[in-house]
């Protein structure tokens, strides 16, 4: 089973706003660099996206360690998606979970491989997370020449 770092990140230009995404996706010397756009998303969903699109870009299982600088989404698939999956997709004070479609697909692209969480502190000293940082940005910013 090959192992691959990704590297993810999201972006929004106000929250709503217009968001970005970027996935970084290593495999020894090899490097690839995926990144898209929302017009009218949230931080969250994009962080989210950034993961999804990363390992959908997998062709086959992997082992893929999974940097983020998001809690929300490393805690989400690591720690409360068994729970909001077992009471029906509602959180701990019985409200609908936010952004369900989304934690639906990352699972989904999550189980065709053996995946490890890592969590980073953003626009901090990891250039990892800063080159997905600045790709996210890019793809947020080139909406607005499109308008």
């Amino acid at each position: 089973m090959k192992k691959i770092r990704l590297i993810t990140d999201g972006s929004c230009l106000g929250n709503p706003g217009l968001g970005g995404w970027a996935a970084v996706l290593k495999f020894n010397e090899h490097v690839k660099e995926l990144y898209g756009s929302e017009r009218e998303t949230t931080n969250n969903r994009m962080e989210i996206t950034a993961a999804v699109e990363g390992l959908r870009a997998l062709k086959e299982p992997c082992q893929v360690e999974i940097k983020t600088d998001s809690e929300y989404v490393k805690n989400g698939i690591t720690k409360w998606i068994a729970g909001w999956k077992r009471n029906g997709w509602k959180t701990g004070d019985k409200k609908p979970v936010k952004n369900r479609e989304l934690w639906e697909a990352l699972d989904a692209e999550q189980a065709r491989h053996q995946t490890e969480w890592v969590w980073t502190k953003g626009h901090a000293d990891d250039a990892e997370n800063n080159r997905c940082d600045e790709l996210a940005q890019r793809a947020a910013r080139e909406q607005i020449s499109k308008r």
